[in-house]
């Protein structure tokens, strides 16, 4: 008895010890990189049929990849918002694309600023409740990045393809190329200015793949038997993994890879209509609350902390970047009383674990889906409150409902998830704030073109082809 006391102190002891190599060090650096509407199948290491990945999978070949890893909602906005406040999208009045974060959440970027980093924000941006292709963001919107707690942006509202126009904090830029690679270039120049002197964190928002697709000629090479969306949507996924593959090689020359936590996934699950399928046998596409919809490819490379390769079926999510990055930093969320919807990770970059002890919670305009490791629940309607339950180890691809078969399960689950979806309730009406409710209104999403301070540009733009539609349809 003695000696298995001993062995058990020793054990905690050890594992006290591994924790602290990840949260006591110095603090890293930080760079988030997510694409646009890239599904779960579109990776090289999941033997696509027709895409190759080699810098993505190079990435996962010395890094931890995550098989079951989430988005925030089945379309962009609300993930994004989700990433900035480890918070469930309608917490934070993004219900769904194009809505606007409230300014009254507390961002990621914001408590990390006060702690001392350095923070940058390069490419898609779509939280300031501007719909249609992207444009580059006013220095007087009051949504613009700079008022989330990035110093350093260089952004546009919506999705952007090659030649694109960038804001930097306000000053309209026009840039050559393949999008993916103009914005990380540009990361690469914010690092390299301000990484010798401070920790840093860099959020990288690709446009790519989003639609409408637009790849240079050589990208499409191997593609000739696709159609010619699926073959410029292909491409511009080659392209953006060669800009991962510059952005590898430029922490690796500012000699930072190795103290750099780069995460890599995507803003929500793949495109219909894609040829081949963008989902890797998953049921849904982009939109839905089926896996499709919200399993997205996921990396996280860290050297200096992850000394081999792994492969996690844990299922994680977007809302745990930022509890993990906070615990991993040593730098406390400054509202305790405020719900988050996350997890740390930490335990998971310190040693394989068996489960979560916290189910990730989605809500969608009237959906919502509650998993809790291998089982998920889901509704298409919350309102008329029919609900489906799945094994996703045995069913991944949901045609199974097993709630008959495990009624305790399901009424458990079903439980929780309303007992949840009531706090969110609570929260869009801004009872997690200071005040008790929303400060000011709440901005209605609408089209760059009924902006008034857009309209000088209107006529350099209309030959512009991401945007000669848009100006040409627009109300005189």
């Amino acid at each position: 008895m003695v000696n298995g006391r001993i062995c058990l102190v020793s054990l905690i002891s050890l594992l006290v010890l591994i924790s602290m190599t990840v949260v006591s060090a110095s603090p890293p650096h930080i760079v988030l990189v997510m694409a646009d509407d890239q599904g779960w199948g579109q990776t090289g290491y999941y033997d696509h049929p027709v895409l190759k990945t080699p810098h993505l999978d190079a990435m996962a070949e010395s890094g931890l990849r995550f098989d079951r890893f989430y988005a925030g909602a089945p379309v962009c906005s609300p993930t994004r918002a989700s990433v900035l406040t480890g918070r469930a999208n309608d917490r934070t009045g993004v219900l769904s694309h194009g809505y606007a974060l409230r300014r009254q959440e507390i961002t990621l970027p914001a408590i990390l600023a006060k702690a001392g980093y350095r923070t940058g924000h390069f490419g898609k941006w779509h939280l300031n409740a501007l719909r249609g292709p992207g444009v580059p963001i006013l220095k007087s919107d009051d949504h613009n990045p700079g008022e989330f707690g990035f110093e350093t942006w260089l952004s546009v509202t919506n999705f952007f393809d090659r030649d694109p126009i960038l804001s930097r904090i306000g000053e309209f830029e026009e840039f050559s190329g393949d999008s993916s690679e103009v914005v990380v270039d540009q990361a690469l120049v914010f690092l390299e200015q301000n990484a010798k002197q401070s920790p840093t964190f860099t959020v990288i928002w690709y446009g790519t793949p989003h639609s409408p697709f637009k790849a240079a000629d050589t990208d499409m090479a191997g593609f000739e038997s696709l159609d010619e969306v699926s073959k410029n949507h292909y491409g511009e996924l080659v392209a953006m993994d060669r800009s991962i593959g510059t952005l590898r090689k430029g922490l690796r020359k500012l000699g930072i890879a190795d103290h750099t936590m780069l995460w890599f996934c995507s803003d929500n699950g793949g495109l219909p209509k894609i040829k081949p399928s963008t989902v890797g046998g998953l049921r849904g596409n982009k939109g839905t609350i089926y896996e499709g919809g919200l399993r997205v490819p996921a990396i996280l490379e860290w050297p200096e902390v992850l000394k081999k390769s792994r492969v996690t079926s844990y299922p994680a999510s977007v809302l745990d970047i930022l509890p993990t990055i906070l615990e991993i930093t040593r730098v406390s969320y400054p509202d305790a009383k405020r719900p988050l919807d996350g997890v740390s990770l930490v335990p998971l970059l310190d040693g394989e674990i068996e489960t979560r002890r916290k189910p990730i919670p989605f809500r969608h305009t009237g959906r919502a889906a509650w998993i809790d490791n291998n089982m998920k629940l889901l509704t298409n309607s919350m309102q008329k409150g029919s609900f489906a339950l799945y094994d996703l180890e045995m069913d991944p691809e949901e045609q199974n409902d097993l709630a008959e078969k495990y009624p305790e399960t399901f009424r458990k689950m079903r439980q929780q998830l309303l007992s949840w979806s009531r706090g969110v309730d609570a929260s869009a009406v801004g009872k997690d704030y200071p005040t008790g409710e929303i400060d000011g209104g709440e901005p209605e999403p609408r089209f760059w073109t009924d902006v008034d301070e857009y309209r000088p540009y209107f006529d350099d733009w209309k030959s512009r082809w991401e945007y000669s539609s848009r100006l040409t349809k627009r109300k005189k």
